[in-house]
This record gives C-alpha cells, structure tokens and sequence, in this order.
C-alpha cells in the first residue's frame, strides 16, 4: 500500500513539474524567441513607442477621415475585446433587420460620393464581433469620404489602401483584406493627424472618466487610431 502510495504521488510530482513548469516556460520561451509579435498580443505602437492597439482585436473609427470597420455587437457599445460575440440574431430577426436598414442609410448619407452599393460587411458583424479587416473593395468604397475630410483626392487615399492590402494566408487561406488600423495609421503618416469631430469620437461619451485615468490607460482614438 505504502509503494502503491509512493508511485503515485512521484507520478503526480514528475507529472506536475513537467506539465505546470517545464512545459510552459519551454513554450513561451520558443514563443518569445520565434514570434515575440504574435505571442505578445500583435499590438500596434506608434513611433514614440506607445501603444495604439492590436492588429487582431477592431476599435471604433468614427471620425470620417479614417477607414471604419464593421459593426460590433461585442459588449454593450461594440469593439469590447473582454466580451467578443455576436447578436444572436436570426436573418428574420426585426431587430437585425431595423439595425441593418439603419446602418445603411447613414452609410450613404456619410459617403456621398461612393460608388456602388453599401458593401454587405460594412452592415453586418462577425461572428466574434471584433474583426479587424476589410476587404479592399470594402476600403476603398470609403476612399471618397476620407479623401474629402482630409482635403486630398480619392486617388491618393485609395494608393493608401492598396498598398496595404494582404494576400490570402499562406496563398490559399481566406480572402485578401486590409487591417484597418493599420490604413489608419499609414493615413495619418502621409496626411497627418485629422481634427477630432465634436458628436464622433467616443472619447466625448467618456470624457470625464478619461481626465480621471491615468495617461497610459487613455485611448488614443482620434490622436493615433484608436477610435
């Protein structure tokens, strides 16, 4: 009974030193020599260093001269990276359609001089609610829009846009797109930073709260994309 008990509990030690230490440290070790991005969260910083956001995780663009994501349902307010999901709602849903309906008339009425159709995914949200891509017909049907907010031509906007577009993973995997935040900082390297707009920018719906917060933990919306 007594050697029965003794393999076992040097099972259980071996076992949990291996699997609780040994295993995680090698792991992370790997992934910080290898991937340091990838396993540090893929975030976005800006020249000075700070940080802006992840490639992985969408935020709120309401300014128009930045590229907009899709609509969240993440969170009570959208783009919450602590609450990622969707609405749950069905194609017949009334909500689903009212919210839809909505969306696209001020999508048109924003972008005056787009051509086409409202794409489909600037109307409808992931599954996770957090999708950071568009793809680039989706881009540059808003390239008049920024153009114009931020006083040069839409051709100019759409280089921008162009440029950053990503071919499918590993060349067979996905579509191509474009990471939002990524587009917003290359514009406000060519052009500069836009004047934040009084009504659409988040920060205003919380700016008590913000003057209370400590400078790091601000969001950085309209200064350096992260809105």
């Amino acid at each position: 009974m007594n050697k029965a008990l003794q393999i076992c509990l040097r099972t259980t030690v071996v076992t949990l030193i291996l699997t609780g230490v040994i295993y995680p440290y090698v792991m992370t070790g790997l992934a910080q020599t290898l991937f340091p991005s990838q396993a540090n969260g893929t975030l976005v910083a800006d020249e000075k260093g700070q940080t802006l956001g992840s490639e992985l995780i969408a935020q709120p663009f309401m300014n128009p001269a930045y590229l907009q994501p899709r609509p969240s349902a993440a969170g009570e307010k959208g783009y919450d990276g602590t609450s990622s999901g969707g609405s749950n709602f069905g194609v017949t849903s009334k909500k689903l359609q009212d919210r839809v309906a909505g969306d696209v008339k001020r999508l048109k009425e924003e972008n005056p001089d787009a051509q086409g159709d409202v794409p489909v995914e600037l109307v409808t949200a992931s599954a996770s609610g957090l999708d950071p891509d568009l793809s680039p017909g989706a881009a540059l049907w808003q390239a008049p829009r920024i153009a114009k907010a931020r006083k040069t031509s839409p051709e100019q906007v759409s280089a921008i846009v162009t440029s950053a577009v990503e071919g499918r993973t590993l060349g067979f995997m996905g579509e191509p797109r474009v990471n939002v935040l990524r587009v917003n900082l290359a514009l406000d390297k060519q052009f500069g930073r836009p004047e934040p707009v009084p009504g659409q920018d988040r920060k205003e719906e919380k700016k008590d709260a913000d003057k209370e917060a400590p400078a790091s933990a601000q969001p950085t919306t309209d200064a350096a994309p992260q809105k």
